[in-house]
């Protein structure tokens, strides 16, 4: 359900099957989509769920993953901060959806859920 980019420098995300249907959901309503994971504190480490090209990537961004959703005709980029990347290196991301509302600008706020970020060290 996932590819990276570079398998070398980049962690491996993946979508839980909630995610992915999240994910549909938010393509039929939104159109094309993306993500970028900051580094910043509480809401602000949390996946984030934008229109593709909403959210401004630049030098300090990293694209970890297109990832491919079933029922989706374009793949999902998935970024995230470097210096968020040097961190989570070692990891393979795991996108999730749990209940609550996030404080953030994600599209899936109003569906009363919201993306979380689960990890696991690479080769366990």
């Amino acid at each position: 359900m996932s590819s990276t980019t570079d398998p070398d420098s980049a962690p491996h995300v993946e979508l839980t099957p909630a995610a992915a249907e999240l994910l549909r959901k938010l393509r039929d309503a939104h159109g094309p989509l993306m993500f970028h994971q900051s580094g910043g504190c509480c809401d602000g480490s949390a996946p984030m769920c934008y229109p593709a090209g909403e959210f401004r990537t630049g030098d300090s961004d990293v694209l970890l993953a297109s990832l491919a959703v079933e029922g989706v005709e374009e793949p999902v980029t998935f970024w995230m901060s470097r210096s968020q990347h040097e961190v989570w290196s070692h990891t393979r991301l795991i996108i999730d959806v749990v209940a609550g509302r996030g404080s953030g600008f994600s599209l899936e706020a109003p569906e009363g859920v919201r993306f979380l970020t689960r990890s696991r060290l690479v080769g366990t």
